[in-house]
């Protein structure tokens, strides 16, 4: 059965509701003191089956007070019920209402003329002309008509047939996308807890999945799930639908929160927009501050208009809104701007970034890229969103960005790789990189290779972290390897261990330098194991102190020497001695090797005994237990 939600539209006291229970025999004003009043003041719902179609109704409040209430329902509806009393006309929540639907394009609707049975038929045919007229160049130009009372009945079979008609031609929501439901009530039932309804906007939920809760990023289980007033296995997108929440309490759940698929999305208090202003509103001058509406969330927002100083009314914009609370959208999505004071809808627009970079105004670059995202295909989409993304961009950051599914990124990142416009530099994690991007990347680590070794001739290489945080320090490390593999397989560089140098490189000392590194080596092959200070074998070399350190650092990185603390070192040939020395006493005397019997078998003090022991523990060479060694 094709699930469409209908939200009703129209002034205060026209009969919406009185509209709604007629159709389905459920009265919507489900709160005391709105069957007090008479009025409608927070949104009520309700169900109608028609054949195949199952309608969802959501009654908006007509009140001028309460259009803040309207506008938390009508953000999911499928199809728009404008409700015109036919002894009143058009007044004025009606044309704010129709403005809202207009803004949030919906496409499509059915026109009830309600009160029917209270005025004569010419009045009712005047009625008609005058809403044909308000309609014309509208989504419902064209759009049926249908005279009805909810006292006498009459219309309302001709009504039920023109929504069931309208509602089979609206195209349904994507239940293959990630999971979104806007929260427009939350309340507690005894012996179940924690409950919320809203209208399943994508995707689909059963009971048991995991789900996040926005903006709190928190993550709750689905214990049970209904539509319609009865439980199901699962609802999918269009529906209305109930969720029993397990892990939160109704305390820190409230309309305007969104729950999603968990891991997906990210929440923004900066987003890029098109924006649009009715023809009826005051022009909107740079800075201003607004009232945002989208889905069921409401905060207040500032409107940096991207490319003028003002926004005539009627006229459309670029422009990036800068919320006071965080909220949860997506590209596409749909809002409406209120004027700060007094409150009257003034425009609305679409969302095209919901997690924007701070933009400065009438940047060369930022219209463009809009421009793309507004109106290019997902190839078009991606590449720009690459090119932006200088560094690499992961697939959950792409996820989170765009709202498409991993599959459709990958696919799309796919056709992008064979055309050479993107490069995907890593599969786990899937990261992607503009073509431009790893090309800057490979050039900038080319040039701090050169700088590096013209600075340090005696330096055999660069750490690769070193290297990354002076040449890609804003680079995703995917990026940055990518780029190094790029020098490598072209021949240019080498990569030994953790050095990156030129290929074929090799030092050449100058004469003193020679003769400066035998003398190390001399010094440490004649000490045995009662080395000398380091500073003071570096202090004799007729060579200044910086190449005194670098022909040692050529000497440890060749295993010349080895260094076991910051001062001691060895000569290699000191170090094979002693693990022979070590071998022939296992053999002759056991594994056990106290400290004394150690001093004594390498002829040293304990200034060198107990670094040297250390030392051997560390590679492995014995074991300490206690004040002894084991020889391994």
């Amino acid at each position: 059965m094709k699930n469409v939600i209908v939200g009703t539209a129209g002034h205060i006291d026209h009969g919406k509701s009185a509209l709604v229970e007629a159709l389905t025999g459920t009265n919507p004003d489900r709160l005391e003191e709105e069957k007090r009043r008479g009025i409608t003041i927070d949104l009520g719902f309700a169900f109608l089956d028609l054949g195949d179609v199952r309608l969802g109704l959501v009654d908006v409040p007509g009140h001028e007070r309460f259009v803040r209430n309207m506008l938390a329902g009508v953000g999911g509806i499928d199809l728009v019920l404008l409700v015109i009393a036919a002894d009143e006309s058009i007044k004025p929540q009606t044309r704010e209402h129709f403005d809202i639907c207009r803004l949030l394009q919906i496409r499509r609707g059915v026109v009830a003329l309600t009160k029917s049975d209270l005025v004569e038929a010419d009045v009712i045919e005047l009625v008609r002309l005058e809403v044909e007229e308000f309609l014309r160049g509208s989504f419902l130009e064209g759009a049926p008509i249908v005279s009805v009372s909810a006292r006498t009945g009459v219309g309302l079979e001709w009504l039920r047939q023109e929504l069931a008609r309208v509602a089979i031609e609206a195209p349904g929501k994507d239940p293959t996308k990630y999971f979104r439901l806007p929260i427009d009530r939350a309340f507690a039932m005894k012996g179940f807890g924690t409950v919320v309804t809203g209208t399943l906007v994508s995707g689909a939920v059963k009971p048991e999945d995991e789900v996040e809760l926005f903006p709190a990023r928190r993550r709750v289980r689905v214990r049970g799930v209904q539509s319609g007033g009865r439980a199901v296995a699962r609802a999918t997108a269009g529906q209305r639908t109930a969720l029993n929440l397990a892990g939160v309490d109704l305390a820190e759940v409230e309309r305007g929160m969104v729950l999603a698929s968990p891991g997906r999305f990210e929440v923004s208090r900066r987003l890029d927009a098109r924006v649009e202003l009715l023809g009826s509103a005051r022009r909107l001058k740079n800075r201003a501050r607004v009232h945002f509406h989208q889905g069921t969330a409401e905060t207040v927002a500032e409107v940096i208009l991207l490319d003028r100083e003002e926004l005539s009314p009627g006229a459309t914009a670029l422009a990036q809104l800068r919320l006071d609370d965080p909220v949860l959208v997506l590209p596409g999505d749909r809002f409406i701007l209120r004027q700060f004071s007094p409150v009257v809808t003034i425009g609305g627009g679409a969302v095209l970034s919901a997690l924007a970079s701070r933009h400065r105004q009438r940047d060369s670059q930022v219209i463009p890229y809009l421009s793309t995202v507004e109106s290019g295909n997902r190839e078009e989409i991606l590449a720009a969103m690459a090119t932006a993304s200088s560094g690499g961009l992961e697939l959950a950051q792409i996820v989170a960005r765009a709202g498409w599914l991993e599959a459709e990124v990958r696919e799309t990142a796919g056709k992008l790789e064979q055309t050479g416009a993107l490069r995907v530099v890593s599969q786990q994690p899937f990261v992607v990189a503009s073509a431009a991007s790893l090309a800057d990347c490979v050039g900038a680590l080319r040039r701090e290779i050169e700088s590096f070794h013209h600075s340090n001739p005696l330096g055999e290489g660069i750490s690769k972290e070193e290297l990354r945080g002076r040449a890609a320090g804003d680079a995703r490390p995917e990026l940055f390897r990518a780029a190094l593999d790029v020098l490598v397989a072209g021949g240019s560089v080498a990569v030994a261990g953790d050095i990156v140098k030129r290929a074929g490189r090799t030092i050449a000392l100058l004469p003193e330098e020679a003769r400066a590194k035998e003398q190390i080596e001399l010094e440490f092959s004649r000490a045995g194991l009662a080395v000398p200070g380091l500073k003071e074998v570096l202090a004799k070399l007729p060579v200044e102190g910086r190449r005194a350190q670098k022909l040692l650092q050529i000497l440890l990185r060749e295993q010349v020497l080895v260094k076991v603390t910051e001062d001691l070192v060895f000569h290699r040939a000191a170090i094979a001695r002693l693990r022979g020395l070590l071998a022939d006493y296992k053999q002759k005397k056991g594994e056990r090797l106290p400290i004394a019997a150690f001093k004594e078998l390498t002829g040293i003090t304990r200034k060198y005994a107990i670094p040297l022991l250390e030392h051997l523990d560390r590679e492995r060479l014995t074991r300490r237990v206690g004040d002894e060694r084991i020889i391994l």
